[in-house]
């Protein structure tokens, strides 16, 4: 079930040709979108929820121009998110690698900033502006 869920998700961001670079952060089942960024002039520009803590997937796609460039990057890492702070398990490291120390293996840059977390649910009535006066 979670293979052909992964291999939608790459092809959606291989799709998408917004950029050259994308990193998606997802959390372990692949349920919840956590975190999402965009390679823009050598810096990794990346928005990741701010009040998560737990176990992640980070997935990374390139377009057809970027194939052959940040050799040795994989598409799928393992990582741990903690009050928007991303370290990822890599081959190379016993211990979790900080997200920008590992990005600055490939010679990019990280701007990270918090996502903003607007949940609507159906049926739920937003809640009344405190600003208003109440209607009589």
């Amino acid at each position: 079930m979670k293979l052909p869920l992964l291999t939608l998700l790459l092809a959606l961001l291989l799709h998408s040709g917004a950029s050259a670079l994308q990193v998606i952060v997802w959390d372990r089942d692949l349920q919840t979108k956590l975190g999402y960024g965009e390679l823009s002039g050598g810096k990794l520009n990346v928005q990741l929820v701010p009040d998560y803590t737990g176990a992640v997937v980070v997935l990374f796609a390139r377009d057809g121009s970027e194939k052959n460039s940040y050799a040795g990057l994989q598409s799928r890492y393992d990582g741990v998110l903690r009050n928007g702070k991303l370290n990822l398990d890599t081959p190379d490291s016993a211990d979790n690698v900080p997200f920008d120390r590992f990005l600055s293996t490939f010679k990019l840059g990280l701007s990270l900033q918090n996502a903003a977390q607007n949940v609507t649910l159906p049926g739920l009535k937003a809640a009344p502006d405190s600003k208003s006066e109440p209607k009589k």
